[in-house]
């Protein structure tokens, strides 16, 4: 990474502009060429990085896959996922099933799901080329702002901010902005800054420094200013306010649900559900469940059985509690094995008896996919 500098021209060329600033504040930037040199000795040894030329799908696939995700979780994934699809020609050819499956453990399955009918346009309608400019970008399903100017600025060199969580952090400690960063105002104050100091030459290393020095030196809590290459460019850290900073609103209670499930077994197959093709965890697999716990949710469950023709004989202990969070909820389930099954399940697309030894074959709705390895 030695020939970033040299890429970047950064001690000729850190103030240069793709377009008019003119009529932008001028603010310290000087603080830029450390950032970059800094960037050059420990930039993240990541599988989608790499190369002169960066593979705009690639750049797409662990940007989505990087959302609410952390890094380390992430690398096996991206490369199981290269793996299976290797450009986006066989990901648009792929199923709705093998995408959901082939990301089956990341969580946030819409992502996957956008990401696939996202791909299907670019192959469809942009001749397999992803755009390169952002009002192009922000259209394809799942890909916003922030997504759009990655992939803008990493993959073909434009120069575009990528305003993400570690963005908003570093710069309201460097500019010691006492406001709440999650505020619509406060974004759009920072990614003015970022566009500001952004250096034409190497935006997408600009912008790769960013989210690396937020991760490893401009943490969220107990920052590593003692050896940090900015300290003195840092006002947050001249005013003493470094631990404080950035200020977010606090975040509402979680609620909490019960949910009773009902694992009902026949000749070595599994009864299973899939969920509506849209809302939380859409077009997974899940085992016959309902609201409610004890007799309520037990109750509910063989309702909802009954409607596609079957009665069940529902054991009274619980065999296993599985917790689940989400973003906005928690899921505690209550699980429960039927004892005995009768009936005939009604045709319907939407339930199956699926063979034990073939559950690795369908893409689970997440909890559930945990209740599999206590049975």
């Amino acid at each position: 990474m030695n020939m970033l500098l040299l890429y970047c021209g950064i001690f000729s060329a850190v103030r240069g502009k793709d377009k008019d600033m003119s009529d932008v504040k001028r603010v310290d930037d000087t603080w830029v060429p450390l950032l970059l040199q800094w960037f050059s000795v420990h930039c993240r040894e990541l599988p989608w990085r790499g190369g002169t030329r960066r593979d705009p799908y690639k750049v797409w696939v662990s940007e989505i896959m990087l959302q609410q995700t952390k890094v380390e979780a992430v690398r096996p994934y991206y490369e199981s996922w290269m793996e299976r699809f290797p450009d986006m020609e066989t990901l648009a050819a792929a199923s709705a099933d093998e995408v959901l499956r082939q990301w089956q453990g990341l969580g946030y399955y819409s992502r996957a799901r956008n990401l696939h009918q996202a791909v299907q346009e670019v192959v469809a309608s942009y001749d397999g080329k992803v755009p390169s400019d952002t009002a192009e970008l922000v259209k394809l399903k799942g890909v916003g702002a922030y997504t759009a100017g990655a992939i803008a600025s990493i993959a073909y060199g434009r120069r575009v901010a990528a305003v993400d969580g570690n963005v908003l952090r570093v710069f309201a400690r460097l500019y010691n902005i006492e406001e709440n960063i999650l505020s619509g105002a406060v974004k759009k104050e920072i990614t003015d800054l970022v566009d500001n100091v952004m250096p034409a030459a190497c935006p997408g290393a600009f912008n790769e420094a960013l989210m690396d020095f937020g991760a490893q030196v401009c943490v969220p809590r107990q920052p590593h200013c003692e050896g940090c290459p900015l300290s003195s460019h840092c006002l947050a850290r001249a005013a003493g306010k470094e631990a404080v900073l950035p200020l977010r609103l606090t975040k509402k209670n979680i609620p909490t649900e019960d949910i009773t499930v009902v694992v009902c077994t026949r000749q070595r197959k599994w009864l299973l559900h899939r969920r509506p093709e849209k809302g939380l965890l859409a077009s997974m697999w899940e085992f016959p469940n309902a609201g409610g716990a004890g007799a309520e949710g037990i109750g509910a469950v063989t309702k909802l059985l009954q409607s596609v023709g079957l009665s069940v004989v529902v054991g009274a202990a619980e065999i296993a509690a599985v917790k689940h969070v989400f973003s906005h909820k928690i899921w505690r389930l209550h699980v429960y094995r039927a004892k005995a099954v009768h009936g005939h399940l009604q045709a319907k697309e939407d339930w199956q008896w699926l063979p034990v030894t073939a559950y690795t074959e369908v893409p689970w709705a997440g909890p559930h996919g945990k209740i599999t390895a206590v049975l």
